[in-house]
């Protein structure tokens, strides 16, 4: 069913194209040697050409090359083998060049396309118009002094690919959707690591509407929206901002606007610059970019399994469900998780523990899976006992919890608390017949054709042995007991 707001004049629908800026992975800038690590003191990291000093030349750095290809490869996107830098004439306070150095018209990577799983079940294609290379600006800050603004040049220069959509999507929903998916393929591949508080993923979120079936209208663009939830929040206010305006009469302008997350509502920042606007122009210090077709496809080569890839064969190798096989692709920490885990062990158990007593525990314990005490291979171990009897289910999550809490390795927990399942038959026959004995006349009723007190006399048993003892043997001998 397509998305659409209700206006005063009836339906509308809503059309969205999203501008990515995903910070590129690399140990130095796209142009400068100098580091990229988040967090440096400011200031700290800054080269004479981040600085704009005169007279430095751009050097461009190889890598953050790759990491755009290796995304455009990831993104099934057409790869470029002749691109050029431009450079943006504009003024940016805290870009000491005066100009940012882009790419327009010639990107390293062209259209491609991602598909995105929707609530209700669906797929759909969203195009990629383009992914190209860029720097960084640095950062202005306003709240350390009263009366001046200060600048940190730490991220100017830094690799950005700024990664175009086409305007495809239809309801706050498939933006939120793409986005989750981009940033998820950007993780699997190490090209970014989609840290959006921290400013590594940011969306400029573009919103115009529509009556059903008309063109295309005046859009405005939503700059610099830092969350997936925030996106989809800013697609709803600015399309029901500019429904008021189109049913009052008036003309939505096309602008540049911000979205203000405490009243939930966006508001203008400064009219909508066109291309022309920036007079871009080839950057006479560097020549175009010409890349080897036997580099690109060796770097195909070498990209790794992604999420659909993977998830597709969770479900075909392993016989995981689609949804289980959704949740433990999520994130390539936890499907390596998952993979340690189930190698060499029956992988639909492995995704129970995982997604079930294993997610839970680090819920309680407030812990990511990078940080958890327990690691696969202790809870590899801790399935190997349920597996070999030692552990029933109920004692293998008591375990699972004492190794939450001491990070030590199931044998050790199992063999100080005396966890250990009793599976010897003589021992479990002599604790029915004592539990048989005290519910004398519980037996003559279940005897008598009360079938239902069977589950009685197997929480007595287990009680009686204090949870170790094996339920299947405890079915099997009181069976043949009572019967």
């Amino acid at each position: 069913m397509s998305y659409t707001i209700e206006g005063a004049s009836g339906a509308w629908e809503v059309v969205i194209g999203l501008e990515v800026h995903a910070q590129v992975m690399s140990e130095a800038k796209l142009f400068s040697g100098a580091a990229t690590e988040f967090g440096a003191e400011p200031n700290s990291q800054v080269s004479f050409v981040d600085a704009g000093f005169p007279g430095m030349l751009p050097v461009i750095n190889g890598e953050c090359v790759a990491q755009a290809v290796r995304t455009g490869l990831g993104l099934k996107a057409q790869v470029n083998l002749w691109s050029r830098f431009d450079r943006k004439n504009y003024f940016y306070a805290d870009l000491p060049q005066g100009y940012q150095i882009s790419q327009y018209q010639f990107p390293v990577i062209g259209r491609g396309e991602i598909q995105v799983e929707l609530s209700d079940g669906s797929t759909k294609m969203i195009g990629i118009t383009r992914l190209h290379l860029e720097q960084d600006a640095g950062k202005s800050l306003h709240d350390q002094h009263p009366s001046k603004s200060y600048i940190d040049l730490n991220r100017s220069g830094v690799a950005l690919m700024e990664i175009v959509s086409e305007p495809d999507m239809r309801s706050p929903e498939e933006a939120g959707a793409y986005l989750t998916k981009l940033r998820q393929i950007l993780r699997y591949l190490g090209t970014c690591d989609g840290n959006m508080e921290q400013g590594s993923l940011r969306a400029d979120v573009n919103v115009s509407v529509r009556k059903p079936g008309e063109a295309f209208r005046t859009r405005c663009e939503v700059k610099n929206v830092n969350s997936i939830r925030f996106v989809m929040q800013a697609v709803e206010a600015e399309a029901r901002r500019q429904i008021a305006v189109w049913e009052e009469g008036g003309e939505v302008v096309q602008e540049t606007r911000l979205f203000d997350t405490g009243r939930g509502v966006t508001r203008s920042m400064r009219s909508k610059e066109d291309a022309h606007d920036y007079r871009y122009f080839p950057d006479p210090d560097l020549p175009p970019l010409v890349l080897q077709q036997d580099w690109v496809d060796q770097l195909k080569a070498a990209l790794p399994e992604l999420p659909d890839e993977r998830r597709a064969r969770y479900v075909g190798e392993y016989g995981l469900t689609p949804y289980d096989a959704h949740v433990l692709t999520l994130e390539k920490e936890t499907a390596a998780f998952y993979e340690a885990v189930a190698s060499g062990r029956d992988p639909k158990m492995a995704a129970n523990w995982v997604t079930g007593d294993f997610f839970a525990g680090l819920n309680r314990h407030g812990e990511g899976i990078g940080e958890s005490p327990v690691s696969a291979a202790d809870l590899g171990a801790l399935l190997d006992l349920i597996a070999d009897n030692t552990l029933s289910g109920k004692l293998a999550k008591e375990v699972l919890e004492a190794m939450f809490e001491t990070g030590k390795p199931p044998a050790a927990i199992v063999e100080e608390r005396g966890l250990k399942q009793v599976t010897d038959t003589g021992a479990i026959e002599a604790v029915i017949d004592q539990v048989m004995d005290a519910n004398a006349g519980k037996v003559a009723e279940y005897r008598a054709g009360k079938d239902k007190l069977f589950g009685f006399f197997v929480g007595q048993t287990m009680k009686a042995m204090q949870g170790k003892g094996n339920p299947a043997l405890v079915n099997e001998l009181l069976k043949k007991k009572l019967g």
